[in-house]
């Protein structure tokens, strides 16, 4: 059985997006922004969530920028491209379908 900080494969794109469509922030501030805004159910780990960026910039889908944190430290800033927004559109709707399916199937069994 996954426990509950387990991210369905695909999702953690989807999240990032999201996140960094509301503002650009670092690294750390959108990990703990998915945290908090789960409730604290998901949390995403380093190992997870830089790969997923540096993915995300790969395909243009986000672009970085380096700015002074709000902790005096300089950090990498995302934010999402016109071409993310594209795909943050699609992406939410497939969400949207695949989860209302799933829960159409969960509360009838």
């Amino acid at each position: 059985m996954s426990k509950p900080t387990d991210l369905v494969q695909g999702t953690l794109d989807m999240l990032i997006l999201k996140i960094v469509a509301l503002e650009p922030m670092h690294g750390w501030a959108i990990a703990q922004r998915i945290r908090q805004m789960s409730g604290d159910v998901l949390q995403v780990g380093q190992s997870a969530l830089y790969p997923a960026l540096h993915k995300l910039e790969r395909q243009g889908w986000i672009k970085s920028e380096w700015h002074t944190s709000e902790t005096n430290r300089r950090a990498r800033y995302y934010s999402l491209t016109r071409s993310g927004r594209k795909a943050l559109t699609e992406e939410s709707a497939n969400w949207e379908r695949l989860s209302a399916a799933i829960s159409c199937i969960v509360r009838t069994i």
